[in-house]
């Protein structure tokens, strides 16, 4: 079988597509894939890392305002949907799975004017404009919350599967995610991470937070700034804090290692992305939520009170963040043990580890052979 995967822009559209991908192998050796993504984005990195071949194509996100940059879009989509279709007639794939970014339209698109079988995945609670127009030409929409059935018209394709995470999540013991961060297992520690770029509201709030911190050294911190923040966060804290190297913290710039982090976390605080929330909920970890204000329809908010309905999560809106609110709710939770516990039990209910069988079956199923 021979598979075209496609995602990109950031980490929700990508980790899910990888996490496909190695499913489908896992499945069959056989089985040939190509990722097509950005040129410049994420994906262009990671998935060659990840050891599966990757082709490029032109990408660029439509401007929110209409003028001159609209029709310079326009002309780079135009030339992906040239390029996509070359890449088709050399590969000739049985499927083509898309799971969002801009890169994925004019892939998924491509084949599925060519007849091509093609299936999308939707990582959010509130679909982007793209997917539920793409939503119309595939074969099948998988779809992670079931809130996101109602946004689209063809509900009849619309097949509620749950979201693909990277196997070893919830795989890692306390133990061994400790120390690999050289923490203490038997002590209380929190996650923050903003996501690969970094989230400058959360690091600044993060910034008031560390000096309580510092008056509780029994708490470890791991901390993920992003890559985008890291100089300026760092400067400020070496400038505000006294002796900031601490054996409990973890300051980094990026966070390779979500699964040993989360293994020996105790609370997660962080962005509401689709494919975060997955692994928190695989994870089973309480969460403190801050969802990116500027994601494409909210979306990330719409996911945050998904949590929080549920009783796994609470929630602070961007607007709202200060560090001593933020430091009020931490405190509030990393000291109420049977709280955290119950709200880390519905997180633990939220999981859906079957997500990738169904999907790789729905694959298996969808494709020509």
């Amino acid at each position: 079988m021979r598979v075209i995967v496609t995602g990109g822009g950031t980490g929700g559209h990508i980790y899910p597509a990888l996490a496909i991908a190695k499913g489908l192998l896992a499945e069959d050796a056989s089985t040939q894939i190509l990722y097509v993504g950005t040129r410049k984005g994420m994906e262009a990195r990671l998935v060659p890392d990840s050891g599966l071949q990757f082709v490029g194509i032109s990408g660029q996100g439509l401007p929110r305002k209409i003028g001159i940059g609209t029709l310079k879009a326009a002309g780079v989509s135009l030339r992906a949907l040239w390029e996509t279709k070359r890449i088709l007639q050399q590969f000739n794939p049985d499927l083509v799975i898309g799971t969002g970014g801009y890169v994925a339209g004019p892939v998924v698109l491509t084949a599925a004017l060519f007849g091509i079988p093609t299936l999308l995945h939707e990582q959010n609670a509130l679909p982007g404009i793209t997917n539920r127009i793409l939503a119309l030409v595939v074969r099948k929409v998988m779809v992670t919350f079931p809130e996101s059935v109602d946004y689209f018209g063809t509900k009849k394709k619309v097949l509620k599967v749950g979201l693909p995470v990277r196997t070893e999540i919830g795989q890692i013991s306390r133990a061994e995610g400790s120390a690999y961060f050289d923490l203490r297992p038997e002590n209380k520690t929190i996650l923050v991470t903003g996501g690969s770029r970094g989230a400058l509201t959360i690091n600044q709030a993060m910034l008031t937070v560390l000096k309580h911190l510092a008056d509780w050294p029994e708490i470890q911190l791991i901390w993920a700034t992003g890559q985008q923040t890291y100089e300026q966060i760092s400067k400020k804290i070496k400038e505000e804090i006294t002796d900031w190297e601490r054996p409990q913290w973890r300051i980094t710039e990026y966070l390779e290692a979500v699964p040993q982090a989360l293994a020996c976390a105790d609370l997660y605080v962080g962005r509401a992305g689709a494919a975060s929330l997955a692994e928190v909920a695989l994870s089973g970890k309480a969460a403190i939520l801050i969802p990116y204000p500027y994601a494409a329809g909210n979306h990330q908010e719409h996911n945050a009170r998904a949590f929080v309905q549920a009783g796994a999560a609470k929630m602070i809106l961007d607007t709202d963040l200060d560090g001593e609110k933020l430091w009020q709710m931490i405190k509030e939770l990393i000291t109420a043990d049977s709280v955290r516990a119950g709200m880390a039990v519905a997180a633990g209910n939220l999981a859906q580890p079957e997500a990738l069988k169904k999907i790789v079956d729905l694959c298996r199923e969808t494709a020509w052979r």
